[in-house]
């Protein structure tokens, strides 16, 4: 069978079963979420079997330590995802919610409710925790879904998806609500991008090549997550012990994910007294500097920045350091470099944080708070399957309901239009 045909059969059952996945009631949905946990913790030794093997490849690869771990099960992980499961079964179901209803003047009830979007592909690298979260995320808002993990996780991915299939199987779930595709051979993706009369939207969930190639190769849409230039601004009205929380937090609790801060930018007014002590603590956390002209005339021995440093995702223990004139050149600057992610002021004026607010157009921005904190389950949305960067259709953590879209819905009692 060629790439294509297997995109298409995959495709077309993932259509059929989100047609059936559509009627289910959310207990059966959940049902099958408990069913799935219940699989994962009693067949986790033959999936840490098949984990093994990708970690030998990996290994025989030269592959980095880090990108070993990320790829990495153990018993622990392994419980975690089942507990993932089971904290989206605990999540209200948005299917059919009528989020507002409003009369017209000839009597119509005019409504609008959620659907399920209805078939979604995710492509996405390394951790095969990936495809239980996504799958059950994807199931619980109604979606039927395909799976394509890095061929790096190929044996974990395929044993996942083959423990969720049985357990939809053993409920009122069709199988292939769920599907991974079991193909290594990329092409396969280059195939399933443009199957857009079987698949309703394509989320990529990887580094930033991966997801320009989906983007510009795509004949479905896509919601995309360049990456997470992310700043925090302390402004000159800011409170210095509150500003240097902030930015050890965003930069030094977990460097290497997207809401960690990249940028600092700091009102010239309070660089003086801030940026020594500051920089002193984030050196001594192991994060290397790099300053502009003013930010290394104010501490010594600082490596200068490039003009390339300003728009670069570090995920490391770098930070670029940047003294600003006021707000305004705070905003230009993060509107020049930055990727709409996360951006934080620190202030305690409310009139510049409400400016702040209005004018940065980024998907989280944060007041006085981490940027840390732009995380679906820090937000209260439970769990997320990424964080869009772009506006349409949803911007920022994307949650349960920004796996649904809405459709109108109008009650009548015999109306007819003159």
């Amino acid at each position: 069978m060629s790439l294509r045909d297997q995109a298409v059969e995959l495709a077309k059952k993932a259509r059929e079963a989100a047609r059936r996945l559509a009627k289910l009631s959310s207990e059966e949905k959940n049902r099958a979420l408990l069913r799935m946990a219940e699989r994962l913790e009693a067949e986790k030794e033959a999936l840490l079997r098949e984990n093994e093997k990708d970690l030998e490849l990996a290994r025989k690869a030269g592959l980095s330590s880090a990108l070993i771990d990320r790829i990495a099960l153990n018993p622990g992980r392994v419980q975690a995802m089942a507990k993932g499961l089971r904290d989206i079964v605990a999540l209200p179901d948005p299917v059919r919610e009528i989020v507002k209803m409003w009369r017209r003047p000839n009597g119509l009830q005019v409504g609008k409710m959620r659907i399920p979007l209805g078939v979604i592909a995710i492509i996405y690298e390394a951790r095969p925790n990936v495809t239980a979260d996504a799958a059950a995320l994807c199931l619980k808002s109604g979606n039927a879904v395909i799976l394509r993990g890095g061929s790096e996780a190929h044996f974990s991915n395929r044993a996942i998806g083959s423990i969720l299939q049985q357990a939809c199987g053993e409920t009122q779930v069709p199988p292939e609500a769920v599907q991974v595709v079991a193909s290594k051979d990329r092409g396969i993706v280059q195939e399933l991008l443009q199957l857009e009369d079987y698949i309703d939207l394509v989320i990529p969930r990887g580094g930033e090549d991966l997801i320009r190639m989906v983007a510009a190769n795509s004949r479905v849409p896509v919601i995309k997550h360049y990456k997470g230039v992310c700043h925090v601004y302390v402004d000159s009205e800011a409170s210095l012990e509150m500003a240097e929380r902030i930015c050890m937090n965003a930069k030094v609790q977990r460097p290497s994910v997207c809401n960690a801060m990249e940028t600092l930018l700091v009102h010239e007014a309070v660089a003086p007294r801030f940026l020594p002590s500051v920089i002193a603590r984030l050196q001594g956390a192991g994060v290397e500097i790099r300053g502009c002209d003013k930010t290394r005339a104010l501490v010594s021995g600082i490596k200068p920045a490039t003009e390339a440093d300003w728009s670069a995702e570090y995920l490391d223990l770098i930070l670029s350091v940047r003294v600003v004139e006021d707000m305004d050149s705070a905003i230009d600057h993060i509107e020049r470099y930055g990727s709409q992610h996360t951006e934080t002021i620190v202030t305690s004026s409310y009139a510049r944080a409400r400016e702040f607010l209005d004018r940065v157009d980024s998907s989280a921005v944060l007041v006085n708070a981490s940027t840390r904190f732009n995380d679906g389950g820090e937000l209260g949305l439970g769990a997320e399957i990424g964080i869009s960067t772009s506006k349409i259709h949803a911007f920022g953590p994307m949650g349960l309901e920004e796996l649904t879209t809405t459709k109108f819905i109008v009650f009548g009692d015999g109306q007819v239009r003159e």
